[in-house]
């Protein structure tokens, strides 16, 4: 089902969204587009809402009520299945610790969502190795999470979100397990590999200063959206 009130078409975006929990509003009804390329950084303290915003948009987490559009197709009414495989082949993640596989190499773990996607093992890894190149990670293909440095292992994160070529990526605090100066590396990692793919990016971070580096900001508070603000 396709918005027929939208002119421009967003990459993605959210119409009226509510979500509770309990009598408490998590998202109070709210709206907002995410253009093909965007990078825009959902700030707010702790409890705004920003995670579960990140959460619904991402399929994590089924709103109250709204509606999600995806390239103008409404994605909200999916079933769990359905949401799963759009998680898998539109969305890209990268999370705060990373999330990789621990027995995994970081090629086989870059390569997983492929493989999970029924491509090959071949061409999923031969993949994998190309955007650990683009990454600066040439020369460490088969080493295991625990052999890298935490900035590290975030690139190999960032490279497993890109590998299927996503419309968006979600990237929930990914700098938060990082010193200042890795975060920052890590961050003009990920905004610049996207850039190439041409994925949106959305950051939840507590961050300002990281935030104000980014082209947009979406702030939060109590479920609502505050302010935009666009350099």
């Amino acid at each position: 089902m396709e918005d027929p009130q939208w002119t421009g078409q967003p990459v993605l975006a959210g119409r009226g969204l509510v979500k509770r929990y309990g009598t408490q509003y998590a998202l109070a009804g709210i709206d907002i587009d995410i253009q093909a390329g965007d990078a825009v950084a959902i700030v707010g303290p702790s409890g705004s809402g920003k995670t579960s915003l990140l959460h619904v948009l991402a399929g994590i987490l089924r709103a109250d009520s709204g509606q999600i559009f995806l390239a103008g197709q409404r994605v909200d009414q999916l079933n769990e299945r359905k949401r799963s495989e759009l998680r898998r082949t539109e969305f890209g993640f990268v999370f705060q610790s990373g999330m990789l596989v621990a027995e995994l190499s970081a090629e086989e773990n870059v390569a997983l969502p492929s493989l999970l996607g029924g491509k090959g093992r071949k061409e999923s890894i031969e993949a994998g190795r190309e955007w650990l190149a683009k990454l600066g990670l040439a020369g460490k293909e088969k080493r295991r999470p625990g052999e890298l440095s935490g900035g590290e292992a975030q690139r190999v994160a960032i490279a497993r979100a890109l590998t299927h070529r996503p419309k968006v990526i979600f990237a929930d605090e990914p700098t938060g397990a990082l010193d200042t100066r890795t975060g920052r590396a890590t961050m003009d990692a990920l905004l610049s590999a996207a850039a190439d793919s041409g994925a949106a990016v959305i950051v939840v971070t507590h961050d300002r200063e990281l935030a104000e580096t980014m082209p947009r900001t979406v702030s939060i508070r109590d479920g609502l959206i505050a302010t935009r603000l666009a350099a």
